[in-house]
């Protein structure tokens, strides 16, 4: 059974913080975990390629994960902002990802690499309804963080999350991993089946949750669309944040199509894919580590500055390699470890936005920097066709020039702890419920 406390969370007693601050880490791991076994840049679009191998179709996963994380969350922020305890929101949108992942292996098990032409829609199907729950997911964690964790504390949550799962991560896909996808033939039920338990597991950590009431609030009157425009109105400081989330967002529409990258031009196979899931998620693990320490103890816009110029890079060194079939065989697992540093930017950003946000207004300020992240992916299965048609260069350069004004971007922003937290930021209106 899950455990409430009676009393606002701010007045909570040590003990309570201290349980919630690792419960919250024990859910990432959890997830991070399951997560691994279906890395959205290596297994996921090995699998699309494994039932049709078009580029615009391994796009659709971008649109359909991030419009899933995005637009959903946006629709409901105002209802998981009236609940009066959001950890029941959290353990439910988990249960749902499990959900869809054992749906997932049943579907594999029974249909396993049919030529039916149905099977990447259903495939499809079962995962945008996954990024749905895990859309709300992200709200409900996010809500939480800022609720019961300290603002000088989110950056070690992150550091605990992202280092102890890409620990735990990487040890069991290195145990298991090579028994599904060394053979050649890529037995994907069994990796879904893992999720959906590592997803199952989380959702009964979150029950744990200590977590106190906040007051029930009206329904908001005013139309969603008009709540999130008079926040990037009103709220100067908040909108900087929202044009860089924009450009960051562009870097999730290659996400899929740097594995088949280096299959095409450097011929490689499933077996190389166990080392690139191990090495991405090291590479979280290895920016964490410094990441969080430097957010709690400087801010979150020093780190975005660093992450973002990383970002700027991968796309160019990926193209670089894949050149050179010696040099791009040997070391294109780096670009695997440069995509570690997407999960902490996208944290990172998270973090920066709740120490932006009035109080109590997290899953409004989460859901529209979630839109903006969101709108570059509406266009990445032109983005696939773009590839099936005049090949990778283009397009990942158009994608590393997105990048460079988002590193830009990061010289704008406003420091927050500049600012009395519980006080509007220079440039903010109050938007009301």
């Amino acid at each position: 059974m899950g455990s409430d406390v009676d009393s606002n969370p701010a007045s909570s007693t040590d003990e309570w913080k201290i349980r919630n601050f690792w419960t919250l880490g024990l859910v990432q791991i959890a997830v991070r975990t399951g997560w691994i076994f279906k890395t959205e840049s290596i297994i996921i679009p090995a699998v699309l390629d494994t039932l049709s191998g078009a580029a615009w179709m391994r796009g659709l996963l971008p649109m359909f994960s991030r419009a899933s994380y995005s637009l959903v969350p946006w629709l409901l922020n105002e209802r998981l902002n009236r609940l009066p305890q959001k950890k029941w929101a959290l353990a439910a949108s988990l249960s749902g990802m499990a959900i869809c992942f054992f749906g997932l292996t049943l579907l594999w098990m029974l249909f396993g690499e049919s030529a039916a032409r149905w099977m990447p829609t259903a495939f499809l199907g079962f995962y945008a309804a996954f990024f749905v729950c895990a859309g709300m997911t992200q709200l409900a964690f996010g809500t939480l963080q800022g609720k019961l964790v300290p603002a000088t504390r989110r950056g070690r949550l992150m550091l605990f999350g992202n280092v102890g799962g890409a620990a735990v991560a990487i040890a069991a896909a290195w145990l298991l991993l090579p028994l599904w996808l060394d053979t050649g033939d890529g037995q994907f039920h069994f990796i879904f089946v893992i999720s959906a338990i590592c997803f199952s597991v989380a959702a009964v950590i979150g029950w744990q949750l200590a977590e106190g009431r906040d007051a029930t609030r009206g329904e908001s009157k005013k139309m969603k669309v008009t709540s999130s425009w008079e926040i990037l109105r009103g709220d100067r400081s908040f909108r900087r944040a929202s044009f860089l989330a924009f450009l960051f967002g562009t870097s999730f529409v290659l996400f899929p199509h740097y594995q088949a990258l280096a299959r095409v031009r450097l011929q490689i196979d499933f077996s190389d894919l166990v080392f690139w899931v191990i090495v991405q998620n090291a590479g979280t693990a290895v920016v964490s580590l410094v990441a969080g320490f430097i957010a709690d103890a400087r801010g979150n816009r020093i780190v975005l500055r660093f992450l973002l110029f990383g970002l700027f890079l991968l796309p160019t060194f990926s193209l670089f390699l894949s050149h050179d079939l010696h040099w791009g065989r040997s070391i294109f697992w780096g670009v695997f470890l440069l995509l570690g540093l997407v999960p902490v930017t996208l944290r990172t950003l998270q973090n920066y936005t709740l120490e932006l946000a009035p109080g109590g207004d997290y899953p409004r300020y989460l859901s529209t920097l979630g839109l903006c992240i969101a709108a570059p992916m509406m266009v990445s299965p032109l983005v696939g066709l773009a590839i099936d048609r005049w090949g990778f260069d283009g397009v990942f350069s158009v994608v590393s020039v997105f990048l460079l004004a988002g590193w830009l971007q990061t010289f704008l922003l406003a420091e927050p702890r500049r600012a009395p937290i519980d006080k509007p930021m220079p440039g903010r209106l109050n938007v009301e419920s």
